[in-house]
């Protein structure tokens, strides 16, 4: 007789694929709404709209730099948002990458925190996604390098 599957094993699979594709969707929205994809800066529902747009909300969260500096701490957070979308997606190294995803996002709720207080990072709540990634990545394995086996007692 084999080892039929546990329901919780179906419902933990399909959480873990909803909040990799929620995190992902996440990052890339906010890299194309800082590209313009979304709109022009002051269109409903659009944070930035443009470049110039994201980086100033850049060098606000950031007020402690040099201006100099802004653009490179406002690109690298894109390609690390954007290289972070595509971990999720393909599920590459997956708990790696969600721990890196929870990082990033807890980095972001500590800069907007201090720069523009409790209420902006709770209203896109960027704690949520953060504790999100953090439990994806508890909650993953990493891949299997030689033969699996069920070490659960069999009745």
């Amino acid at each position: 007789m084999g080892l039929e599957a546990d329901p919780s094993d179906r419902w933990q699979a399909l959480a873990r694929v909803l909040v990799r594709l929620a995190l992902a969707a996440s990052f890339l929205s906010a890299v194309a709404d800082r590209l313009g994809v979304w709109g022009p800066p002051g269109a409903a529902g659009v944070a930035w709209g443009s470049v110039s747009a994201y980086e100033e909300y850049v060098a606000k969260l950031n007020w402690f730099l040099p201006p100099g500096v802004v653009p490179v701490v406002g690109w690298t957070a894109t390609v690390a948002e954007v290289l972070l979308a595509v971990g999720l997606l393909i599920g590459w190294r997956l708990q790696w990458v969600a721990f890196a995803a929870g990082v990033l996002l807890t980095a972001f709720v500590l800069a907007m925190g201090v720069a523009l207080g409790p209420k902006p990072p709770l209203d896109y709540s960027v704690p949520s996604a953060a504790a999100a990634a953090f439990l994806l990545a508890a909650v993953s394995r990493p891949a299997a390098v030689g033969p699996v086996t069920d070490n659960r007692r069999k009745s």
